[in-house]
């Protein structure tokens, strides 16, 4: 794998990709007839995640890479949104819940605060 580009280097991606396989993982015990549904959906938000993170970083301008990390943070409260659903039909047991919402609450940080360093070189 190529490490020099830039996404690859910073902890928001590194944190994004494991949120991914966290995701992936706890989508393996859903029933077999959410595949295709709530599994896809959830599958493509939480991949969306990383993808945008990674395409912002390859953007020139810095009004680009704002607006990819708030389409990655956008598919982080889909997957949130989505997860409270898994919760509520009782695909993920509680625990499975808290443990993947804390993943998911240092991701929040780490997109706001890359945002904000991203907002910030445009003055």
């Amino acid at each position: 794998m190529r490490e020099n580009h830039v996404y690859r280097k910073l902890v928001s991606y590194t944190k994004a990709t494991e949120f991914v396989i966290h995701v992936y993982a706890l989508i393996k015990k859903f029933p077999r007839e959410e595949q295709y549904a709530l599994c896809d959906q959830l599958r493509r938000a939480a991949v969306s995640i990383p993808s945008n993170i990674a395409e912002g970083m390859g953007r020139v301008s810095d009004k680009e890479k704002a607006h990819f990390l708030e389409i990655a943070y956008g598919s982080l409260m889909e997957v949130e949104c989505q997860l409270d659903i898994a919760l509520k039909l009782n695909y993920i047991t509680e625990n499975e819940y808290l443990e993947i919402d804390k993943k998911s609450v240092e991701l929040e940080r780490l997109l706001s605060g890359l945002h904000s360093s991203v907002q910030k070189e445009k003055l």
